[in-house]
């Protein structure tokens, strides 16, 4: 009896977070953290768990202009090598964006190994911003090449990064925002001082950041002024901007 060929995995984009929009007029893309390799299937409700509450805030404030979020579920747990599994499924979940509403315009957000698949995702059309949590990156390496940037010209955007993080290297994060930038102005990071990996000591003003950075970038509000200073500040200190206890978009207009 022949064998049964084992049916293709396919990457799966989640139902809109919150209730059906009558329109959509932009979409957060949220990728979930994963590890360096491994051929596994996520598990669901783990992955889904670290970017959930944020997609929930964000649908919330946009809700009334149109804003959808959508958590991306990946073929396999693992970035694996030059297989960039993670950031393949991220273009993937651009494209069914476009087919699903249109030519509306994208911000990819991730978290840990998201945070990666959300850089290298980057150039895809319809991305016009990316933010990058505790984005998981190589280390530097003489014999390797480095982490591209150019896909990262003409979007908007913003890394932040606990400086207690012991999962991911922060300096690695600044390291690479110090060389896009130079290949794209439209770039800052945020620094979390003592936060470690989950940026949950001060999870209220990291979500409020990225609330603002993304009601700007895709509905067009205006930048909180700490953001507007980081944008326009040169290097390191608009890629070492602290964010500060107690932000929100309310008192940081």
């Amino acid at each position: 009896m022949p064998q049964q060929a084992t049916p293709a995995r396919t990457a799966r984009l989640g139902r809109p977070i919150g209730p059906e929009l009558p329109a959509v007029s932009g979409v957060v893309l949220l990728l979930p953290g994963g590890d360096e390799v491994s051929e596994r299937r996520p598990s669901p409700l783990l992955a889904t768990a670290s970017v959930l509450a944020l997609g929930r805030r964000l649908a919330r404030a946009g809700r009334a202009e149109g804003l959808a979020a959508h958590v991306v579920h990946y073929r396999y747990r693992g970035w694996n090598g030059s297989e960039a599994h993670l950031a393949r499924d991220a273009q993937w979940a651009a494209d069914e964006i476009v087919r699903r509403y249109g030519d509306v315009p994208v911000c990819l957000v991730g978290v840990d190994m998201g945070g990666r698949a959300a850089l290298h995702a980057a150039g895809h059309t319809a991305v016009n911003s990316v933010l990058a949590l505790a984005p998981w990156l190589p280390e530097e390496d003489v014999a390797a090449a480095p982490e591209p940037v150019k896909q990262l010209a003409g979007r908007r955007v913003l890394i932040v990064h606990g400086t207690k993080d012991e999962r991911t290297d922060p300096e690695l994060s600044f390291h690479y925002a110090a060389r896009a930038k130079k290949a794209n102005r439209d770039i800052c990071r945020f620094e979390v001082h003592s936060d470690g990996h989950a940026l949950h000591q001060y999870r209220s003003e990291v979500h409020a950041l990225a609330e603002n950075f993304i009601l700007g970038t895709l509905l067009g509000h205006a930048f909180c002024r700490p953001l507007q200073d980081a944008l326009a500040a040169p290097p390191p200190l608009g890629l070492r901007m602290p964010l500060a206890s107690g932000f929100s978009n309310n008192s940081h207009r």
